[in-house]
């Protein structure tokens, strides 16, 4: 999706201000086949990094409390929002009602043999599918890519072709990281899905982000 909001002043405010990762990054023009991705978190960090939605700079949400660590890159795609259209699709996947979106841009692991060392960076990546993840009443899918021309998973094409290991310490992870004593979290992936599938989310939740954010164009002229 070109990215008219942030064009031309984007790229003239760009050349002294950091853009916004969710609103002020291209989601790419090859999109949903390659994608850019904020990374917000790698497997090293031992604290929740997250973009403040306000200023865009990248926070610490709260301490990891058990040793879990997220096994891939983990961040967002810019532009995109989980709302009406994502919340739909996940129901008629997953066959449940009362479903919605749980207005965030759609989360991201990426697949790479590289020791990437922060987070904090944009980078290119392929999809090749992901799991619907549901919490509570919301949905929270992942979509799991790879990054482009990596070494080892550069030549991943669709979920199948991903040790069943990787997607199971994925899911196990988010299944867990928000475990706390006492407490019961209601957290569940219903299923692991395809490319197909991850492109169509993609796609819905471009459009979710332009409905949602269909005046910010025109507060930006009168700025």
């Amino acid at each position: 999706m070109a990215n008219k909001i942030m064009d031309p002043i984007g790229k003239l405010m760009g050349l002294r201000y950091k853009s916004h990762p969710w609103h002020g990054v291209e989601i790419g023009d090859k999109s949903p086949e390659c994608v850019t991705c904020f990374i917000e978190m790698v497997s090293t960090d031992t604290v929740k990094y997250e973009v403040d939605k306000t200023s865009g700079y990248l926070t610490i949400n709260r301490p990891q409390k058990y040793s879990n660590v997220v096994p891939a890159l983990y961040g967002f795609l810019p532009q995109t929002y989980s709302g009406k259209s994502v919340a739909e699709f996940c129901m008629e996947k997953s066959g449940k009602k009362g479903i919605k979106g749980d207005g965030d841009p759609i989360d991201v692991c990426v697949l790479t043999e590289k020791t990437i060392t922060h987070g904090d960076i944009l980078v290119q990546a392929i999809p090749i599918g992901g799991f619907r993840m549901i919490d509570g009443n919301e949905s929270d899918d992942k979509i799991i890519c790879v990054l482009r021309n990596d070494a080892v998973y550069g030549d991943y094409k669709d979920i199948t072709d991903c040790p069943e290991l990787v997607i199971d310490r994925l899911k196990h992870y988010f299944l867990t990281y928000k475990d706390l004593p006492g407490q019961e979290i209601k957290v569940e992936i219903t299923h692991t899905f395809g490319v197909k599938e991850a492109h169509e989310i993609i796609k819905r939740s471009g459009d979710d982000y332009r409905k949602r954010f269909e005046n910010l164009e025109l507060l930006l002229r009168e700025v």
